[in-house]
């Protein structure tokens, strides 16, 4: 697979959907699905960009994607796509302009994340990652990026901006960690690809779409995603359901108990 090929292939992609987002910011109703969970008229919008045009670039790889419910059922393949038009839906319902919401485009192969895109239309900023390659692009430019070396003022740990929980809080104490970043989406991990965070401890409900292209981007930036075990974390699991996970940089977690 020419990953440089798809990185120059689907930005343009994820732009025009970032830009079909953009255009209903601030404006969308949301609607609840069967699950409970709050969809828009700009996942929508951006899902039907990005889904021809992946059909269209590999039309022989399954793409699995949080809007489209028929293929939550499919059997995952050796090699799949894992979509998320949309990853942070209350994000972008609130008028708080920080913008934490973004567009996930994910390959799989042999349960493992090989490519991610991340783009947060709101911020303009891009992530990209692949094999041990990774970098993103702002207005400030374009610049590689690598996990860091936790600073001596001690790890900073990021988490969710919606779904913070009392399990997310005991393993923050567990493990020392009195700074934290809050944001939403796949966003988390792009800062701990990044250097701007250290560790994000995940224990409440995620799907897989909503954390494939953020992992593939921590792993090319030299990061891991693991079980809270500290297995390597696999995808194609039964309905695309995510366990908890822990996703770091070079910050050391403590071994689980028992």
């Amino acid at each position: 697979m020419d990953f440089v090929f798809l990185s120059n292939t689907l930005i343009p992609t994820a732009r025009q959907a970032g830009a079909a987002i953009m255009a209903i910011y601030g404006q969308a109703k949301a609607y609840l699905k069967d699950d409970g969970s709050p969809v828009t008229e700009a996942d929508r919008a951006a899902e039907g960009l990005i889904l021809p045009a992946l059909n269209a670039l590999t039309p022989k790889i399954t793409i699995i994607s949080e809007e489209n419910a028929a293929s939550h059922g499919l059997a995952p393949p050796q090699s799949f796509w894992l979509v998320d038009p949309l990853d942070g839906t209350k994000e972008f319902l609130k008028k708080d302009g920080k913008g934490a919401f973004t567009v996930n485009i994910a390959l799989i192969e042999n349960s493992v994340p090989v490519f991610g895109l991340v783009f947060a239309p709101a911020l303009n900023r891009l992530f990209i990652g692949y094999k041990n390659t990774a970098w993103t692009q702002d207005q400030d430019g374009k610049r590689l990026l690598r996990v860091r070396d936790v600073p001596p003022s001690g790890a900073v740990a990021v988490a969710s901006a919606s779904h913070r929980d009392e399990a997310t809080n005991t393993w923050l104490a567990e493990h020392s960690i009195e700074q934290t970043r809050s944001i939403g989406s796949s966003l988390k991990f792009c800062l701990v690809a990044a250097g701007e965070a250290d560790v994000y401890p995940r224990f409440g409900p995620t799907m897989e779409w909503d954390t494939a292209a953020g992992d593939a981007v921590l792993r090319a930036a030299g990061g891991r995603v693991e079980t809270m075990e500290g297995a390597p974390y696999a995808y194609g699991k039964p309905e695309y359901r995510n366990e908890p996970f822990i996703a770091r940089g070079r910050f050391s977690v403590k071994p689980t108990s028992g």
